[in-house]
């Protein structure tokens, strides 16, 4: 079986370590719901990201079809895969860096002989480690990750602690 080629991108949270600590003596269903509140908020991010994609140009169109959350005791989004995407089967996970950070070159089909003379470019001019819309949309949504998931973490410990 190959190997899973995606982009998992874990959101950052201020004491986040020290709050799944806590969750470890709680009840499994205090995890589970962490769990749940999470996907939830990592759906938002998704669902962002995605409308970025579909907004940046063809081959990030594309790529963000392959954006989902991802179900954890911490908000995850994921993108790319070992899928095929498109008229001309591109791997989507070489897609997706390709549509974020650009190329200075072409590939493929495109890289051929009979495009040589082609003033066309594939993708985006290479940006460096500036993404064009994936990394940026889920940068953007940090701090509001950041607040709601503590939010709920603090009120799903208070339930269970009997704080409630």
């Amino acid at each position: 079986m190959a190997p899973k080629q995606a982009v998992t991108v874990n959101l950052a949270i201020d004491g986040v370590r020290e709050t799944l600590a806590a969750f470890r003596s709680l009840p499994k269903d205090a995890n589970d719901q962490l769990r749940e509140r999470s996907r939830k908020l990592a759906e938002i991010v998704a669902e962002r990201a995605k409308a970025a994609g579909q907004a940046e140009g063809k081959q990030a169109a594309l790529v963000a079809r392959t954006v989902r959350a991802r179900r954890d005791r911490v908000p995850v989004v994921q993108a790319g895969g070992t899928r095929r995407l498109g008229r001309h089967r591109a791997p989507a996970f070489g897609l997706l860096f390709a549509s974020e950070f650009g190329m200075n070159q072409r590939s493929g089909w495109y890289a051929s002989q009979r495009y040589r003379r082609s003033t066309g470019m594939q993708y985006e001019p290479h940006t460096g480690q500036e993404g064009l819309w994936f990394f940026p949309t889920v940068e953007a949504a940090q701090p509001m990750i950041n607040r709601e998931w503590n939010a709920a973490a603090d009120e799903i410990v208070r339930a269970f602690a009997g704080g409630a």
